[in-house]
């Protein structure tokens, strides 16, 4: 391959032997190009191609050192070896700026000249290779993530890369030269106690080292970073130890993450406590602790009772506020050892480490129950919630953290049966209940696809005239191999399951279509009454779905009296008011069931919209008896009357029961006396026969 020499020389004879003696070489081809003064040079050079310049320093139109400085700026990469006359001490200062040698005026025509200029090309290109490829390992060592730090057998610092200067704070220019203990300084994460740097390490023994687990780096200005690396030998061309290198990155976020992740696989997101599987950890190392030290320990298992209604009513989000509202009293009830925990939904467990005696857990949940029923004020609401705790006890009820929350889980559903915001001990005749529930469950999931549902009509009748009114939806499962079953059976467990939604409307939807049937029948409206659950009424689209199934049964809204518990109607008034009126303004008679049992007062009930009110039927079965209620009675037929709301007696079985209610003028009433409940075929002939006749 020919290389192109360029000579500046204003001296023709001297041009014309360099010509001629490197034309003549032999083991070489040159190109060569002559110009006379600097400034042609200059700009032949901005074109490139040239391989080395032969130039005297005294030229027409620059002089001296000059020359040399003006081309060694333009192309420091391109060997230069000034043409020496007779002043060798100014070529010598041309070397020392970085020519590559010097030829003088008598040696021009020396067969040499051809073989120093190949040397000192070669030696060029190579010098350019290796500046290449330093250049690009130090782009790519300033391009990772990374930080480097090299140190010569000493162990002081002679490289960084960027990612170290700005880890330890140090800079190259600053660090160079410093030990590596000065510059990376690090100690153990527990202990603070300094740690032996790996570079030592590997200077000393001469093999690749890692860093212990638990390192922090002690920056320049006083910060912190978890670190992780490792540092390996650095040998030379012969093999021999020349310094080390250590690798190493900040693993403080990915530490911070990793301790995060490992929280939330061990708590609950919502309320920050530990979940199902930490709690099973801990009541395992309680029980370990209870066996070694002869003590108990308790478990309470907790349900918000009708939690799912102010979800319903008010939103999810409140619905967590909510939570979070009982996960901090739960929290304020216990103590330090002991455990709260959230396994989901509405539930909470309660681990009582290390008790003495069942009282304990007794005190425990007395304490709980009596702080969450204070008022929890969320947002702009005062929310007003229960809970039903039940209790297992080791050993007596179980030795593992499954079995102790599987018994105090089926304990809690017995309190829910005794109407909530109660505890009960686990009984182990309390597993049969549980059973049954179960399958009750299991069983009531495919009955409204198998349509067992069935609704029988009691009838509703004028105390005073004898005039049937109306009939009363009464909902009936007609079990394949259970037979009739009674609400009282599964209307509780289809509330819990979530299933009472869908069957309410079914009842409802029912219902109005089969008194449309009556009236279509007899041309004759025979309203029917429907009792709703405390679910049904909080539901979001309760009302909306009401509107659509009076359209779809064309019943008219008049013919329809919705029932609601006292009760449900107390639990949020003033929600409640807002859904009456709604209803109302549809043209919907409404009726307060149950009324007696609850703890409504005559200023509430004068507030809400509502056509009638039902006296329980406790009360109406115990007129006549030892214990009677009949004063309350005469109130609430008096109050009715007052407010100008009817006055329903429900449960009415004895003629000396009649006999008292017609006395008191109350207005309607129903009941086995009156007539038992019927099925749809067997009242339309009722209906056919028994009207106005009936006592």
């Amino acid at each position: 391959m020919a290389n192109r020499i360029l000579i500046i020389s204003a001296d023709a004879a001297d041009a014309a032997v360099l010509q001629e003696v490197l034309g003549k070489a032999k083991d070489g081809l040159f190109i060569i190009e002559w110009l006379t003064c600097l400034g042609d040079a200059l700009e032949r050079l901005n074109t490139g191609d040239i391989d080395a310049i032969l130039t005297a320093l005294s030229l027409p139109d620059c002089q001296g050192l000059e020359t040399f400085d003006q081309l060694f700026a333009l192309v420091p990469h391109t060997p230069i070896m000034a043409l020496c006359e007779a002043d060798e001490e100014l070529a010598e200062q041309a070397v020392q700026r970085g020519a590559q040698g010097y030829l003088a005026k008598g040696h021009l025509g020396s067969y040499l000249v051809a073989q120093s200029l190949r040397n000192i090309i070669q030696r060029s290109a190579v010098r350019e290779s290796v500046l290449i490829e330093k250049a690009r390992a130090e782009t790519t060592l300033n391009s990772i993530s990374n930080a480097v730090i090299a140190t010569d057998l000493s162990g002081n610092v002679d490289y960084l890369n960027v990612a170290a200067e700005q880890m330890t704070g140090w800079s190259r220019q600053e660090a160079g030269g410093r030990p590596i203990t000065e510059v990376m300084h690090i100690v153990n994460s527990t202990t603070r106690a300094p740690v032996h740097n790996p570079i030592q390490w590997v200077l000393e023994q001469g093999k690749p080292q890692v860093l212990s687990a638990g390192t922090i780096l002690i920056k320049r200005d006083g910060s912190e970073a978890m670190i992780e690396d490792s540092a390996a030998p650095i040998h030379d061309a012969n093999g021999q130890l020349s310094g080390a290198v250590i690798v190493f990155h900040d693993i403080t976020a990915a530490q911070a993450m990793s301790v995060k992740m490992a929280h939330l696989a061990h708590h609950d997101c919502l309320t920050n406590l530990p979940n199902r599987l930490l709690l099973n950890d801990r009541i395992a190392q309680a029980i370990t602790l209870a066996e070694r030290h002869g003590t108990s320990l308790a478990v309470l298992f907790l349900d918000l009772d009708n939690f799912k209604h102010i979800n319903d009513s008010l939103g999810h989000a409140i619905g967590d506020q909510l939570l979070q509202s009982v996960a901090q009293r739960l929290c304020a009830c216990v103590r330090n050892s002991d455990t709260v925990s959230r396994p989901g939904g509405d539930e909470f467990v309660v681990l009582v480490a290390e008790e003495h005696q069942a009282q304990d857990a007794a005190l425990t949940a007395n304490k709980i129950l009596s702080s969450l029923a204070r008022p929890h004020r969320i947002a702009a609401h005062e929310l007003h919630v229960t809970s039903s705790i039940g209790i297992s006890i080791y050993p007596n009820d179980g030795l593992s953290a499954e079995s102790l929350i599987k018994q105090a889980d089926t304990a809690m559903y017995r309190a829910k049966e005794h109407g909530g915001n109660n505890f009960q001990f686990f009984r182990n005749e309390m597993n049969i209940h549980a059973h049954e529930r179960r399958l009750v469950e299991r069983h009531l999931r495919a009955a409204l696809a198998r349509q067992e549902f069935v609704l029988h009509y009691q009838p509703k009748i004028n105390l005073l005239s004898g005039t049937l009114m109306g009939a009363e939806a009464l909902l009936r499962w007609n079990h394949p191999q259970w037979g009739l079953v009674l609400p009282s059976r599964f209307v509780s467990i289809a509330e819990e399951c979530g299933l009472i939604v869908p069957i309410g409307r079914w009842v409802l939807g029912e219902a109005c279509a089969q008194a449309k049937r009556w009236q279509e029948a007899s041309s004759r409206a025979t309203p029917v009454a429907v009792n709703l659950s405390a679910t049904e009424f909080r539901h979001e689209d309760f009302v909306a779905g009401v509107r659509a199934i009076l359209s779809d049964s064309g019943l008219a809204p008049g013919n329809l009296q919705l029932e609601v518990s006292e009760r449900v109607l107390m639990r949020n008034a003033k929600a409640s008011i807002a859904i009456l009126h709604q209803l109302k303004e549809m043209g919907i008679q409404i009726a307060v069931d149950d009324f007696g049992t609850g703890n409504s007062g005559l200023n509430y009930l004068s507030q809400l919209p509502i056509d009638a009110v039902k006296i329980d039927q406790s009360f109406i079965q115990a007129i006549g008896s030892a214990n009677g209620n009949e004063a309350i009675v005469r109130t609430v037929i008096a109050m009715g009357a007052s407010l100008n709301h009817r006055v329903i007696a429900k449960g009415i079985e004895q003629q000396s029961q009649l006999a008292f209610l017609q006395q008191q003028q109350c207005e309607e009433g129903q009941g086995y006396y009156l007539g038992r409940p019927l099925v749809a075929a067997q009242f339309s002939r009722f209906l056919r026969t028994g009207l106005g006749t009936t006592l």
